[in-house]
């Protein structure tokens, strides 16, 4: 059985007071392996290691940092299959259908950095005086501990590392514990690509040691973190005073307007609810439908629901594999009782899946007659269901919508542009896609809006370097 150390200062270590956990396969259960348990200990270590590797990644220049950039990208291309492999054990998610393309979702991100930083200008700012020149420069923020969910166990990591980097930052990384294995293997390959020792630094473990030690440690710079609203606001608290980088949970709703073409619709919204067994927060988990069309919409999603394969996720034909853990399985248990105690009615799914090799993986759900006083209303489900709420004006969706505690990501299908346009604007999200359900592009920047529970600050593409790096201004007197 394979054994699973520590990486910080470029080297491999074993943790302070030598814990190890398991890794355990969701899809069958399976003990994969042994991975260490960090202590408060080892999260300082890695942030002392870290205060010394910024001080080497300042000091490169913002082509050689493009180029290491790229060397990484080299690597993970090179090694997709394996580190797939590794996805698809230590995460759940299907080899063929998803792994695959998380990882070259990754090295696009690598990619896209190395690229964005070497064309990202600052200004020239005219001042009164004749005899003054004022500039600005953008300058990494120092150390920044970053944390990272299960649900994209080597997408998510690489774009908050690759923007990072990009920005001139070492890193203090605390991985989800139930997907270590696959940070491992990330880190493996920053090491293989000729990360400086100390820039980047991973700490296994769980959240509540290693991740607050991070978070409030005076060592850290700023703070990056993927995960639930309550978990952010414990971050927010813990690291009061920092620079925060927050992409938190979603539950926007996805309005379907008596106008939409309903094949795709239905295409769209189905694909969004499904994906990675709806453990995305950005995912469909709630559907606003005008009463005209709402039968026709539940009909077509059941029938996309229907064509889904379960099954063992290395099977070619799989398309959906098992939720990651019982936590998340049980949360789907619950909001699918819930829900018909409130009145609603399953149309397919609502439960454990039968003849599979885990209890983690569940059914595709389809669910209507969906109230706000439904948990599917009212929290983030995290699982493959399709929840609809009718409405019969458009003021009753916008309503709904902005009774909704999140503001991440939302929908709208109609025929009529004006009436996208305007749900678009009124919509208090921080993306709002119209007759899609995905913005696209690991460039596009992405998170919550004010007022809302889904976070503050923006990952993506050049948002993420403006995020990660500090704005001086130069004044210089020409006297």
């Amino acid at each position: 059985m394979s054994t699973w150390r520590m990486y910080m200062g470029g080297k491999w270590v074993e943790p302070a007071e030598g814990g190890y956990f398991d890794a355990v396969n969701p899809a069958t259960g399976e003990v994969i392996g042994k991975v260490a348990e960090g202590s408060r200990t080892d999260a300082r270590a890695a942030i002392a290691a870290a205060r010394q590797g910024a001080e080497q990644i300042a000091a490169m220049s913002v082509w050689d940092r493009s180029r290491l950039l790229r060397s990484i990208a080299d690597v993970l291309e090179a090694r997709k299959a394996d580190l797939a492999h590794v996805v698809t054990r230590d995460q759940g998610k299907p080899y063929y259908a998803e792994a695959l393309s998380e990882i070259e979702a990754t090295v696009l991100a690598f990619s896209e950095a190395a690229e964005q930083i070497k064309w990202l200008e600052t200004s020239v700012i005219p001042v009164e005086e004749k005899h003054k020149k004022v500039f600005t420069i953008r300058q990494p923020k120092g150390v920044y501990g970053i944390i990272t969910p299960w649900n994209f166990p080597v997408l998510m990591p690489g774009e908050y590392l690759a923007y990072a980097l990009a920005a001139g930052n070492a890193v203090v990384w605390v991985p989800a514990p139930s997907t270590s294995v696959c940070a491992v293997k990330l880190l493996e390959c920053l090491e293989a690509a000729g990360v400086p020792g100390g820039v980047v630094n991973g700490v296994t473990g769980h959240g509540a040691i290693v991740g607050d030690e991070i978070v409030a440690n005076p060592g850290t710079d700023a703070i990056a973190f993927t995960g639930s609203t309550a978990t952010g606001r414990q971050i927010a608290t813990r690291g009061a005073g920092k620079p925060l980088l927050l992409e938190l949970g979603g539950n926007g709703p996805t309005i379907v307007l008596d106008d939409a073409d309903l094949d795709h619709a239905a295409q769209a919204i189905a694909a969004n609810c499904f994906y990675n067994a709806g453990q995305v927060c950005s995912s469909t988990e709630l559907i606003l439908a005008h009463r005209d069309i709402r039968d026709g919409l539940a009909e077509r999603l059941v029938k996309h629901a229907k064509e889904i394969v379960l099954g063992d996720p290395f099977a070619e034909n799989t398309t959906m594999g098992p939720l990651n853990n019982e936590q998340v399985a049980a949360k789907n248990d619950l909001h699918a009782r819930d829900s018909v105690q409130n009145g609603a009615s399953i149309l397919t799914g609502g439960a454990r899946a039968a003849n599979q090799p885990s209890a983690l993986f569940f059914e595709p759900t389809v669910i209507v007659d969906v109230t706000e006083a439904c948990l599917y209303s009212q929290e983030e489900t995290f699982g493959p269901v399709a929840p609809i709420v009718s409405f019969t004006h458009r003021d009753d969706a916008l309503a709904m919508a902005s009774r909704n505690k999140w503001g991440l990501v939302s929908s709208v299908f109609t025929a009529d542009v004006k009436q996208g346009m305007y749900f678009a604007e009124k919509i208090k999200a921080g993306i709002v896609n119209i007759n899609d359900s995905s913005p696209g592009g690991a460039h596009v920047p992405f998170g919550g809006v004010a007022g809302k529970g889904s976070g503050v600050g923006r990952i993506g593409g050049k948002h993420a370097i403006l995020e990660m790096t500090d704005l001086k201004t130069i004044a210089l007197d020409l006297r």
